[in-house]
Formats: C-alpha cells, structure tokens, sequence
C-alpha cells in the first residue's frame, strides 16, 4: 500500500517519498487508487500557500501565485499534456496525425493558446473565489481533477499500438482501483464542500465520460497527454462549478 501512494506521490508532484522507488507497469495502474489523496495534498498545501501570500499580496498576485505554484508543484506534467493534445487535436486531420503531432516535443500554435486560455481562466476563477472567501475550493479542485484520470483511464482504451507512458494506467487499471479512488473523492467532496462539490463531482463524472466517447472516436483512445489535458480542463470545470454554487 505504502509503496502505491509512494508512486502516486513521485509520478503526480515534485514532493519526495523517503524511499528510492521503481514500480512496474502494474504497480503503477495500483498507484491510481491514491490519485484523489495526492490531489487532496495539493490542495492543502496550495491552501497553506495561500494564507501565506495573502498576508503579503493583493488578491491578483496571490492567484497568479497559487497558479505558479500548482505547475512548479506537479512539474508542468498536465500543462504539458494540454498543450500536446491540443496541437495535436488541431494540426492532425487523422488519428495517426493526430498522434504522431502529440509525440513532436514542439509546442505549435493551438498549445500556446490553450495554455494562454486555461492559466487565465483559472487565474480568473481563483481571484473570484478567493476574494468571495471560498478557500475551501482550493483544496477541492485538485482531488476531483486527478480522480477524472482514473475514470477516464478505465474507460478508455490506448490510442497507441506501440505503447507510452499512459499504457499502463489505461491497460492495467481495475475496477477495485476505480471503486476505491471514487469512494475516497466523494467523501472528501462531500467534507470538504458539501453538496457542491458533490455536483461539482457529478459534472466532472460526465465530463469524463463524454471525453472518452469524444477521444475513443477522434483518436482511438487515450494517450497519457490526454489524461493531463483532463485534468487541466477538470480543474478548471471545478472552480467553475464552486463559483456558480457559491
């Protein structure tokens, strides 16, 4: 068990586990159980960060700075899917296209702007939620995002035949991994933001699976910059949500 979170920690955030670890494709899929734990760590430690920028900042610079924070924090891993899938969503007019585009290290004209769009979105939804005294979002929008991956993971197949980075997670995840990791993400919803954000949760669980009736057309699956893009685009959905139920 410990050696599951200890992955899920290393592979998710920059944080580190005392140990040295090297788990195998599967011991990654189990890793997937602890996704709703580490978003709940990024969201207290964004929460922390918070009350101490505030007492420093104005409003707009503490949101730009919890934005900062999240990507240094998780490496810029789902950033980074964002805009792979993007570029490769908007230059490719195939699947292979499609693929082979999201594989090219390159960032092309539909990242940029979806990195532009998605950083000023949630710029804009935490300064709101922040000034309305919502700090509680804050910690709740990680664990519905990174609870989205498993979902997406384990309904979705793996666009690549050659394999990547994301195989193991969509190949190997079971249902006892996405039992645990659901149960764990309504709880902590319902605690931490009640009945919003278990609606909150609820439009994330739909947005997930339109994604992969959307992906398993457009590209025959999933990749691993996919499950980034979701997550991007899931954070996002819950502050939405949080600002609109306020």
């Amino acid at each position: 068990m410990m050696r599951s979170l200890g992955l899920a920690l290393t592979f998710l955030t920059i944080f580190p586990y005392p140990r040295h670890l090297a788990g195998s494709a599967a011991d990654l899929a189990r890793a997937m159980i602890w996704f709703p734990l580490i978003g709940l760590l990024l969201g207290l430690f964004l929460w922390l960060v918070y009350f101490g920028l505030v007492l420093l900042f104005p409003a707009a610079v503490v949101s730009a700075g919890l934005i900062a924070v999240l990507a240094v924090a998780t490496r810029g891993l789902h950033l980074d899917g964002l805009a792979d899938t993007l570029d490769g969503l908007g230059g490719g007019y195939s699947p292979a296209a499609s693929l082979r585009i999201m594989k090219d290290s390159a960032l092309g004209a539909f990242g940029v702007l979806g990195l532009i769009l998605i950083l000023l979105l949630k710029f804009a939804l935490i300064l709101a939620l922040t000034e309305r005294a919502e700090v509680s979002a804050l910690i709740l929008f990680p664990i519905i995002s990174r609870w989205s991956m498993v979902g997406l993971a384990y309904l979705s197949p793996y666009a690549r035949p050659e394999g990547g980075l994301g195989q193991p997670m969509t190949s190997l995840v079971a249902g006892r991994e996405v039992l645990i990791a659901s149960l764990s993400a309504v709880l902590l919803a319902g605690l931490i933001y009640r009945w919003r954000g278990l609606v909150a949760l609820g439009l994330v669980a739909l947005s997930t699976w339109m994604a992969s009736r959307y992906f398993k057309h457009r590209l025959g699956g999933i990749t691993g910059d996919v499950l980034g893009a979701i997550n991007e685009l899931h954070e996002a959905l819950t502050l939405a949500v949080a600002l609109a139920l306020r």
